[in-house]
């Protein structure tokens, strides 16, 4: 659940959606993304392409914003927004008020939360197995928070990206991946099917925001694009066709 400082940060910043286009909005945007975050975004037959990155077509197309996507690994992006060497950033990035004191986010437009991954004949099933194991877990993540708060005995393993991690949990160097619900729960239908399996849900209830460097002038003009996309149904086709149908919208 978003917390009610955090809401109200979110609200303000919806006060601005009236402002008009402005020099930040009108040159070519820098957008970060970690294209190693299946289905949100990765590389296909030569494009990048997923969730976050038709998300952001659209986004773009309804403001009538300029861009090129830049590739970086998730750990780089916080970094890249707080020197303005990057303009927008899409990476599934979890809203949180840590971040929020030195980044902006957009309105949330992704329900997320935290699930285990386990090679398939794992006896591991909830977080209190995971005690004294080696779990891999991503650079700069929720999940590393979370881990270390509520499973500390756990020997946590940092990977940049969350392919290598997979890779240790497919050669048995580690006894579990923490990650992301739904990137998980895509590995193991697609990838990983037959090899492993997701056997519990840690945590739900958090957000993904789109983020942006303090005081963006974007963050109004993205809030009102996504709002609209949301009203005329661009919003849920795209969720669909990632993720089959929501059962309910992200208010």
């Amino acid at each position: 659940m978003l917390s009610k400082t955090l809401k109200t940060a979110l609200a303000g910043l919806a006060l601005t959606l009236a402002l008009p286009m402005t020099q930040a909005c009108a040159k070519d945007l820098i957008v970060a993304t970690d294209t190693a975050f299946v289905p949100f975004e990765f590389k296909q037959d030569g494009k990048y392409t997923g969730f976050d990155i038709q998300l952001w077509e659209a986004i773009a197309k309804q403001a009538g914003l300029k861009y090129r996507l830049q590739p970086m690994d998730f750990n780089g992006i916080i970094p890249g927004l707080q020197t303005r060497n990057v303009d927008v950033a899409l990476a599934g990035i979890t809203i949180r008020e840590d971040r929020a004191k030195v980044i902006d986010f957009s309105e949330p437009y992704y329900e997320s939360g935290l699930a285990i991954l386990v090679s398939s004949d794992s006896p591991i099933q909830t977080a209190k197995d995971l005690e004294g194991k080696m779990v891999a877990v991503k650079i700069g993540t929720a999940t590393v928070d979370y881990m270390k708060a509520n499973v500390p005995s756990a020997k946590l393993k940092l990977f940049p990206n969350i392919d290598n991690a997979f890779l240790e949990l497919a050669t048995g160097r580690v006894d579990a991946v923490v990650h992301d619900t739904p990137n998980v729960q895509y590995y193991a239908k697609t990838a990983g099917h037959g090899k492993v399996k997701v056997v519990g849900s840690l945590k739900s209830g958090d957000f993904y925001g789109i983020a942006f460097p303090k005081g963006s002038e974007l963050v109004p003009v993205v809030n009102k694009a996504l709002a609209e996309l949301k009203t005329n149904g661009t919003y849920d086709k795209l969720y669909e066709t990632w993720f089959g149908k929501k059962a309910d919208a992200v208010n």
